[in-house]
């Protein structure tokens, strides 16, 4: 009984903790002025003849540390809805791709165009794991890495163009697990 309830204090306190640092960071991310949101397309392709198109939601909150000359580190969240396609001996000629990733960033903290070097890591959930009769990712939840670099530019630093090498797989939680390797190209829009 002893070990039950040491492990439900255990738990409450997670979850206050928690809680307080969700509530920190909220209102650190209100006291930033650069918080804004963007939606970004994206298209890239794979092994196996597949095609994405994807379709993205960011919300940046003005964070900002660690400032080195003129570059400092950021981070982003972004919401992804995708679409796969192929035609190399179909199971599923079209696969949809759903998940989310935080994104750090090293940006140059100024000028008209403004170079910045990324890298993330998210979950995502497809409709189906299996590309076709030879090619199947094992399990339809994987893990999203990436690394890829872009500038961001325009009057008010409303546009971003970039260049992703993206590594999907299931980490191996189940088999098989060949992960699948996408390069994109990316367009943003900054509202």
């Amino acid at each position: 009984m002893k070990k039950k309830n040491d492990a439900a204090h255990a738990l409450a306190l997670k979850i206050t903790l928690l809680g307080g640092l969700l509530a920190a960071s909220g209102a650190a991310c209100a006291d930033q002025s650069g918080n804004q949101f963007g939606i970004q397309i994206a298209g890239g392709t794979a092994d196996h003849h597949v095609h994405k198109l994807d379709l993205g939601g960011v919300w940046d909150p003005g964070l900002t540390w660690w400032y080195i000359g003129d570059w400092h580190f950021t981070v982003v969240a972004e919401a992804h809805a995708a679409w796969w396609h192929t035609d190399e001996g179909n199971v599923h000629e079209n696969i949809g791709e759903f998940g989310f990733t935080p994104v750090f960033r090293f940006i140059k903290g100024s000028g008209t165009i403004r170079p910045f070097f990324e890298a993330g890591s998210g979950i995502r959930l497809l409709t189906s794991p299996t590309i076709s009769r030879r090619y199947n990712l094992g399990s339809a939840f994987q893990f999203a890495d990436m690394v890829g670099v872009g500038a961001q530019f325009g009057n008010h630093q409303q546009y971003q163009a970039g260049y992703r090498f993206q590594h999907v797989s299931n980490g191996g939680i189940k088999e098989p697990n060949p992960g699948i390797n996408f390069s994109q190209l990316y367009l943003q829009y900054n509202f």
